[in-house]
């Protein structure tokens, strides 16, 4: 597929899991990559990745909770390519698993600052590159924003405001053609969950399999996601075949949840 093709993508959140499927999948698709998070190393094996499949990967380690860290990231992405296309807002943070009313407020707060606060400041710094180039934003959203059970409160609050932040950029950008969109994964079918499954199996007596089975039978398709094909609906969002879409969420869940339903 050839969907991105000499697109530039800035990819924030490059990690294990889904950071990595959406860098991989971004470079098939034939885009050049400005990869980000603090950790050098994670990076350089990614671009090592990007490099193997003909595309130019440029890495900048970032504290995008830090505003002069994003501003030198937009520098250094302009210097390198000259242009953005799209920006993929995947970094997240997770605050305690605690109730609302018993939640840590300062916990709450370090977790926003990497969940809403920095996907708008990114947004707004790349603002004049993308509208320059008709470009895309990607948010990386959650489920999570349809459930209610109380060990999710704090996360979902702040997927609630990132979802918020979306469509409000939806509106303001849109007129001078940016498109702005989430995708909202379930569960994914990856290390960190598969280590997850391990544990609740091994605390409740029963296999991995069982484990597995049970997260997926409320899934139409009765099985989960794959982090490749996560990365696949984000990265559609970005390309022009999605041209006319933008404030929208698209579930990326197997059909687990149903919009207006």
């Amino acid at each position: 597929m050839t969907l991105l093709q000499d697109k530039v993508v800035v990819l924030s959140g490059v990690g294990p899991g889904l950071g990595r499927a959406l860098g991989e999948e971004a470079a098939r698709m034939g885009a050049h990559l400005v990869l980000v998070s603090r950790t050098e190393r994670r990076l350089e094996k990614m671009a090592d990745v990007v490099r193997g499949l003909g595309r130019r990967a440029l890495v900048v380690p970032t504290d995008i909770t830090d505003e002069a860290a994003r501003q030198r990231l937009v520098e250094a992405a302009l210097a390198e390519f000259g242009r953005v296309d799209v920006l993929v807002n995947n970094a997240f943070g997770i605050p305690p698993m605690d109730p609302l009313t018993s939640l840590d407020v300062d916990a709450l707060r370090v977790a926003n600052e990497t969940n809403v606060f920095a996907p708008l400041r990114l947004s707004a710094l790349f603002a004049d590159a993308l509208a320059a180039a008709k470009g895309a934003i990607v948010n990386v959203n959650s489920c999570v924003l349809y459930q209610s059970q109380p060990e999710f409160a704090g996360y979902k609050l702040s997927k609630g405001a990132l979802a918020h932040l979306a469509s409000s950029l939806a509106t303001e950008l849109g007129p001078r053609g940016i498109r702005v969109n989430s995708v909202a994964p379930s569960y994914i079918y990856e290390d960190v969950n598969k280590a997850y499954f391990d544990w609740i199996a091994a605390e409740t007596g029963r296999t991995h399999e069982e484990v597995y089975a049970e997260k997926a039978e409320p899934t139409d398709l009765k099985r989960l996601a794959t982090p490749d094909e996560v990365a696949r609906a984000a990265l559609f969002l970005a390309s022009d075949l999605a041209s006319a879409v933008t404030g929208q969420i698209l579930n990326v869940d197997c059909g687990e949840f149903h919009a207006g339903a």
